[in-house]
């Protein structure tokens, strides 16, 4: 990648023609009565299939779905994901019953270039998240080469991510590139102000990405069940809301490094609450520092939307992470939806850290008014904390 600040191997540089390549892929959709709910991530390996295809290349693809827990799940098998990447390329898929052993071995020999086959959910077996030696070798021995497009493993050191890359030439595909890309934008020399915006449901999923980013950037907007937390710590009146009393010490620690490092971190004043989590929910406004008992926060309230909003418009580079609030659920949308649509309207560089963000955006129909989706929600905020992730450093020039 030329003079990127983050320069990996790339498979366009690799000779594919008549060889046998295995990809890893993340294909870990949501199932529902057997069928796919979200195919987009399948979706976005189809240009890095399609040019290894045209360059002449036999594909195994390797993916994990949910956690089996190391042994066969029936109901987590691939075989509607094969069906619906098949319809996808335009050309059959043949699903595997395993990922090693001699029949896989042998299928995958007989085949020839141009055919893709995708092996069981790697999950199945334990040895895959130990990063078992031998099991690795057994994956790597079915290729000539190594491509990784599955940035949203990248910081997790498993056989199919990492161990494989100690026995091939391991290249990063086309979407891998580009999670780096954007990603990497962020960390050389953003543009500036550059904000942060931080939600969801758990604080505890955020709050190490949340400290090592202070340094980084030059303020974060905190909002979701993230938000109770923070105004919990600090003497508020929060009511049933989702509160992660074991961080009421560090959240403190965290403001005053903020305070050090001139970051501001804005909370919300208002919030909209309800005693239940539904479409029907009746809804009340609430100062979010006295919130009364038995109602719980579930979306930052307007005159928090006004004030984020504005920092909204005045940033040059966001990075957001996290829903405002509960927004699957009508009346505690707004927050995440308004947030959302001010990201979109504004002329800052912005990166959505996958996971829930991303859906959102998606919901809302904003996906091309944002500048990057990544799809790899942990993995994203791994890099972006500038924490080393494994299966990355093996795809380094």
């Amino acid at each position: 990648m030329g003079g990127d600040p983050y320069p990996i191997r790339r498979m366009q540089d690799a000779d594919v023609a008549g060889k046998t390549v295995l990809v890893r892929v993340d294909y870990n959709v949501p199932l529902q009565d057997g069928g796919i709910v979200n195919d987009e991530r399948i979706k976005a390996s189809l240009p890095t299939l399609e040019d290894l295809l045209v360059r002449g290349a036999k594909l195994v693809l390797v993916t994990h779905l949910d956690r089996p827990g190391g042994k066969p799940v029936p109901s987590l098998r691939l075989d509607p994901i094969a069906e619906r990447l098949g319809e996808l390329l335009s050309r059959p898929v043949r699903k595997l019953d395993d990922c090693i052993g001699p029949e896989v071995a042998s299928a995958v020999a007989e085949g020839k270039a141009g055919d893709v086959f995708l092996l069981e959910n790697i999950r199945f077996h334990r040895e895959e998240t130990t990063n078992e030696a031998g099991f690795a070798r057994q994956l790597a021995a079915l290729a000539d080469l190594f491509v990784n497009d599955a940035f949203a493993s990248v910081h997790r050191a498993h056989a199919s991510t990492l161990g494989v890359a100690d026995h091939l030439p391991a290249y990063a595909g086309l979407l891998m590139q580009r999670e780096v890309e954007a990603l990497a934008r962020l960390m050389s020399d953003p543009e500036r102000p550059y904000l942060a915006i931080i939600g969801g449901k758990k604080a505890r999923s955020k709050l190490g990405a949340l400290r090592d980013l202070l340094a980084r950037v030059d303020g974060v907007l905190i909002g979701g069940g993230v938000a109770f937390t923070f105004l919990r710590a600090g003497g508020a009146s929060v009511g049933a809301s989702e509160v992660d009393e074991g961080l009421l010490v560090e959240i403190p620690e965290i403001l005053t490094s903020a305070d050090q490092l001139g970051v501001g971190i804005d909370l919300p004043e208002d919030a909209v609450v309800a005693t239940e989590v539904s479409d029907g929910a009746e809804t009340e406004i609430a100062d979010a520092r006295a919130i009364p008992d038995g109602w719980i926060g579930l979306d930052i309230g307007p005159e928090t939307i006004r004030r984020f909003q504005a920092r909204i418009a005045a940033a040059k580079t966001i990075v957001w992470a996290g829903p405002m609030g509960a927004y699957e659920f009508e009346p505690f949308a707004a927050g995440t939806r308004m947030v959302a649509e001010a990201v979109a309207d504004s002329d800052a560089y912005s990166v959505i850290g996958g996971g829930e963000t991303g859906e959102a955006i998606e919901r809302f129909g904003l996906t091309d008014r944002v500048s990057y989706i990544s799809t790899g929600g942990g993995a994203a905020l791994a890099f972006l904390r500038g924490k080393t992730l494994p299966a990355l450093e093996a795809l380094r020039e």
